[in-house]
């Protein structure tokens, strides 16, 4: 075959003939079929129809219909390329001059366009089976998503580029051979699909499938029933991908519908699971990392009633400020299924946020914002709450976990068992009521990064918020950059200031406490520490809060704030100010800026201080308190007001 001049007329080929060029091309022809059928489908359906477009292609005779014309009689489609991919792997020259292959090709894309919207495929059953390949990552998922807006034959046209590797006119000529009426439109819509991962990679490969049971008690149940009405039904085994069909009488399961019909959202089988040493193979450790965990990950009951549930929200469906309601556009990623305190527990992430299912009259879903986490942010998920304790899930690389009081910054930090990733019941407590909040201390396994720890700190949501801190300016030096909150001076700053955390709503993903200023007080009475909570929360958005201890204060003093960038890497440059009494009995106004503050100017309603403040700070006595206005000169002439 491969010796055939290229134009040579195409003779009729004997059926055992197109069998031998079927099987030796059959990987390639599956990987076809795959990405030309619909990609709004789960993928177990989907599978089974590459399977049956590629074995029901193999005809009882050649007809005229069956063969390619012009160029693709000659080169089965190539206009002078080599195909990408093969039966192994590699590029197979024997197929660009086969016209028994480019004939096949015809037979297959017309199956899968047919597919779509008006015929059905008749799909090889499975019994007690769900067949999927695996999920490749989030390039993956987009393209799956891309590909559901195209139609038939656009789909077909992106296939014949990424499998075959033709070019436009290759692909238009290919696409008219199968029957598509506009192929230049075809080919120029896949044109904006950017190109995908290889297809040859699992993720897109119909033959490279993984194998999931069933709801088993669900089977058995239909069964007995089924016996005990007296139906004549088969026992057990799967059918094999080459067809056949359930047992007879058997109610219709999600397993065996129709390729052409509609994907289930509660499937189970559509869940993404990812490999458990993923997150040590990968530059991305975030929740696209998680494994799968719990003793309760393949109760596929429990799965489908958490995906009912985001398919269809309810009264029962609780978000997070920010955070959409919607169900997910893609087939989620499973992180946990398990019991959770004696309730069924599953969470879910679809790359764009955390879902949270909860069984039980008590429970339902529970959505939150979860892009563009890190190692740090997604350290920990909330998998249930008692009172103030609270109950994680931590992030597979942390190796080490701890418990400490953020009031007890000399304490020594407690060690936290937590098997297969789950913490015992934790006690909580918020940050803003200054008793004393226990958070979490994690350390890194070395795989992501040497000798590294975080703290994360319960707010009320499904994430905690990470904690840090930023040590005070330093005229001579660039500003600082925000740090982990685990040494003793970060420690003892959060102690001391951490109860004016600005928002303690659910949704914030990392608050920084800035030491920005040092002031002496008048009177030898000591020294006032000026701070500025940041919180940034998952929306983007962020909120500021300044405050100052002082000497004989039992807590910080909140002086300003509110939401916006102040506090922030853009917005660098920050003023408070407060009144404070003598111990000694005059009043003050107190004043300090940040690191680029050269001159401080306080006015009341009959008096005014303007004063250049070396060491960025202002008191000024007063015999009595009143509305006053704060505002500081930078050193580039530019000036800012407290935060409010």
């Amino acid at each position: 075959m491969a010796g055939r001049t290229a134009g040579a007329a195409p003779t009729a080929r004997p059926v055992a003939e197109a069998e031998a060029t079927l099987v030796r091309h059959y990987r390639r022809l599956v990987r076809l079929a795959y990405l030309a059928l619909p990609a709004d489908r789960d993928r177990h359906s989907r599978v089974l129809a590459a399977h049956a477009a590629v074995q029901r292609a193999l005809p009882f005779r050649w007809t005229r219909a069956d063969r390619p014309s012009g160029p693709e009689a000659d080169q089965a489609g190539h206009t002078g390329q080599t195909a990408r991919i093969g039966q192994t792997g590699q590029a197979d020259g024997s197929a660009t001059t086969d016209p028994g292959y480019a004939a096949l090709r015809l037979r297959v894309l017309r199956a899968a366009l047919r597919a779509h919207p008006a015929a059905r495929l008749l799909a090889p059953r499975v019994w007690g089976l769900r067949l999927f390949t695996p999920h490749g990552g989030e390039q993956d998922a987009a393209l799956d998503h891309a590909l559901a807006g195209l139609d038939a034959p656009a789909r077909a046209a992106f296939a014949l580029r990424e499998v075959e590797g033709l070019d436009g006119p290759g692909a238009e000529q290919v696409l008219r051979e199968a029957g598509v009426a506009r192929p230049a439109k075809a080919v120029a819509a896949a044109a904006g699909v950017p190109a995908g991962p290889d297809p040859e990679l699992s993720a897109f490969d119909p033959c490279a499938v993984r194998v999931q049971p069933t709801d088993l008690l669900r089977r058995r149940r239909t069964l007995t029933a089924a016996l005990a009405a007296g139906l004549l039904g088969l026992t057990t085994t799967a059918a094999v991908l080459g067809g056949g069909s359930g047992p007879v009488g058997a109610a219709p399961r999600p397993a065996e519908r129709s390729a052409d019909a509609p994907a289930d959202p509660a499937d189970p089988a559509r869940l993404v699971r990812v490999a458990p040493d993923a997150w040590e193979h990968t530059a991305r450790i975030d929740f696209t990392a998680w494994p799968a965990r719990g003793d309760r990950r393949e109760d596929g009951a429990l799965l489908g009633r958490a995906l009912a549930a985001w398919a269809q929200p309810g009264p029962r469906t609780h978000a997070e400020p920010g955070t959409d309601s919607a169900p997910p556009a893609t087939p989620p990623q499973l992180l946990f299924a398990g019991t959770v305190d004696g309730t069924g527990v599953a969470v879910l992430y679809d790359g764009r946020r955390i879902a949270r299912y909860t069984d039980g009259s008590g429970g339902g879903l529970d959505l939150a914002r979860a892009d563009s986490s890190g190692p740090t942010t997604a350290g920990a998920v909330v998998l249930g709450r008692q009172g103030t304790a609270v109950r994680y899930l931590l992030a597979p690389w942390v190796e080490t976990a701890e418990t400490r009081r953020i009031d007890q910054p000399d304490a020594a930090a407690r060690p936290l068992d937590h098997p297969d990733g789950i913490t015992p019941a934790t006690p909580g407590g918020g940050l803003a009521d200054c008793r004393g909040a226990t958070v979490l201390q994690l350390h890194s396994s070395p795989v992501i990064a040497e000798k590294h720890a975080f703290v994360l700190a319960d707010l009320g949501g499904l994430l905690p918020a990470h904690l840090t801190y930023t040590p005070p300016p330093d005229r001579n030096q660039p500003a600082r950059e925000p740090h982990e909150a685990t040494g003793p001076d970060a420690l003892q700053a959060w102690a001391r200031a951490g109860c004016a955390v600005p928002d303690g709503t659910p949704g914030v993903k990392q608050l920084n406490l800035w030491a920005f200023a040092v002031q002496p007080l008048p009177q030898n009475a000591g020294s006032a520490a000026w701070f500025c909570l940041r919180a940034d929360r998952w929306t983007g958005e962020g909120s500021a809060a300044t405050a100052v201890l002082l000497p004989t204060a039992r807590g910080p003093q909140r002086t300003g704030g509110g939401p916006g960038r102040a506090c922030s890497r853009f917005e660098q440059d920050t003023v408070a100010w407060t009144w404070w009494h003598s111990p000694q009995g005059p009043d003050y106004l107190l004043a300090a800026g940040s690191r680029r503050v050269a001159r401080l100017t306080a006015k009341g309603p009959d008096w005014s201080a303007d004063r250049p403040t070396p060491d960025r700070t202002l008191a000024v006595e007063r015999p009595a308190r009143s509305t006053v206005q704060v505002e500081a000169v930078l050193e580039n002439g530019n000036r800012i007001t407290p935060p409010h």
